[in-house]
This record gives structure tokens, sequence and C-alpha cells, in this order.
């Protein structure tokens, strides 16, 4: 009947505001004048698929969807700045970032189909802060840094630690992703990465792993450990960085010895639970066995992606 609403409907329009400023400084201004009331969109692929069901309790949505200021990637002499709102394909089609960060091109062909490449952007993945995401181990190890904006200027912040708890993170309530920097210079390195999920795309993954390795004299020369980065997303309430596995394996060579010890440091460091996709049981096996098959990659002759 006329002025009812119909029931199948899961969100009314009506009960929502948009606005789209054209430019950050706009937006940040608007963030600045009722903190915690506006709430930024960029691709959408997240926030729409919560309106569609009807558990979008934002009311007041600002578009930075054509904010020129958040999109371009910027390769500079020691790092590379990535805007906050670049696409996944465009990270994905990038040669630099193909180049010498392999493991978020790959995470960005993992995410979603091509749709869901085309509009979902990094800075949302990051803001949405899901332990599942699967570009956020990458900059884990990478040790990406940060830089947020509001109206009182600029500050920079490591991405590790980042995220305080589950959707919790270190970003104030007029505060927005501007950009992403990471620092250039891992071309000598074992680039491994992971996805176990039914499907490498359109999948949530159960567990995935980034990791970064390289050994004295090169992969495969059985030199000792100089560095180790490893990350796994799906297996606590927030992406991590596995710090004792790493501890224990600076500076040691890839023995047995050392594999058997890091998978189990793997099971006492990370908080798996079960839900709908898996089980905390197979999700600590999977992790354990990943770690386990990145040092062996590190120690033998293999490199991959």
């Amino acid at each position: 009947m006329p002025g009812q609403k119909d029931s199948r409907m899961r969100s009314d329009p009506a009960d929502y505001e948009l606005i789209a400023p054209s430019t950050l400084q706009a937006v940040i201004a608007l963030l600045a004048s009722e903190p915690g009331k506006w709430v930024p969109i960029a691709g959408g692929t997240d926030l729409m698929v919560l309106y569609g069901a009807g558990k979008l309790p934002a009311r007041k949505l600002v578009s930075i969807w054509n904010l020129a200021e958040l999109r371009g990637i910027e390769v500079g002499a020691h790092e590379i700045t990535i805007g906050a709102g670049c696409t996944y394909t465009e990270m994905r089609e990038h040669d630099g970032i193909a180049r010498e960060f392999p493991l978020l091109a790959s995470a960005a062909a993992w995410t979603g189909g091509i749709a869901n490449q085309n509009r979902g952007t990094v800075g949302g993945n990051i803001a949405n802060a899901s332990p599942a995401a699967d570009s956020l181990p990458a900059l884990l190890v990478y040790e990406a840094e940060l830089i947020l904006v509001s109206v009182r200027g600029e500050r920079r912040v490591p991405y590790v630690g980042f995220h305080t708890g589950y959707k919790k993170m270190n970003l104030d309530s007029d505060e927005l992703i501007r950009a992403i920097s990471l620092r250039r210079g891992f071309s000598g390195y074992l680039h491994y990465s992971r996805k176990v999920g039914l499907r490498n795309a359109q999948a949530i993954s159960k567990v995935c792993i980034a990791a970064l390795g390289r050994l004295k004299g090169g992969a495969g020369s059985g030199g000792t450990i100089e560095d180790v980065r490893i990350a796994l997303g799906s297996v606590a309430p927030v992406p991590i960085r596995l710090s004792n596995v790493e501890r224990i394996a600076m500076g040691k060579s890839v023995e047995p010895d050392l594999v058997r010890l890091a998978r189990k440091t793997v099971t006492a460091e990370i908080q798996p639970i079960d839900d709908i996709r898996s089980t905390a049981r197979y999700r600590a096996a999977v992790a354990g066995n990943l770690v386990a098959e990145f040092l062996q990659q590190l120690g033998g002759s293999g490199k991959t992606a």
C-alpha cells in the first residue's frame, strides 16, 4: 500500500545520507565537525554487503571514491607509496609492486573476483579490519607504514600494531588513511605466500600466510637466517606477526630440528577459532604446515610468491 515500506526490503535508502565532497580537505573537515558520525565509503565492497543485509549501523556516509588525493602509486628512491584509494586491480597490474612486493600483488589477485578487485581498495581493506583479509599479512611482513590525515595534519604509524583488537585500530574518529608506504629493498629475499580456502579467489581464507626470509649467502646457500618475517591471517582476532617463531629462527640454519620447533611454536602463538569456514584444530595444523614449508623453501633453492 502507498506509504508502507516493503517488508522484503532489508535497507531503506531513505534512512541513509550520502554525500560526495570533491576534495580530501572537505572530507577531513566533515569528519572533524562530527567525529564518529560520518563513515567513509570507497569501493563499498564490504559496507554494501552490510547495507544489503540491513546490518549497516552507520546512517551518514561520505564517499571518498573519486578523490584524486587518495589515488595513484608513487615510486620513490627508497619507498613506494600507494594511495589508500588504489584498487586491487591497480596494485595487481602495477609493475613495481609485482616486481618488488609480490606478496601484495598475489594478495590483490586473491581478493574476491574481478568486479571486487576493480572496486575494492587497499585502504578499505585495512579500515575494515577483517582478521581474514588477504592483503594484511603482506603489509605486516613488508613492515608498511600508514599515512593518516586529519585537520590536525598527517602522521605516520607502523602497520605492525595498528590493529589493536577485533575491528579496533589506532585510528582516531576524525582521521582517514591517506596512503600506505612500503620501504624498498627486498630483492634478495624469498617471498612466500599461500591462501588456504575453498578457492584462491572469491572465498574467505581459512588460513593465509605471507613470509619473507633471507639467508647469509642467499637462498639455498646453507647459510644462517639473517632476516625472517612471518604473518598469518584468520588465526587470531587480528592478522599477526609470529614474533616468537621469528625470534627462534634468527641466526639459525634451516635444519629439521628448527622446522619442528617452529611448527610447535606456531601452535602456541596463534588463537584460531571454530567457525563456519573451518575449525581451530584444522587452522592450527595448517598454520604449522605453512610455516614449515616456508622454512624448508628458505633453506632449499626454490623461490615462490
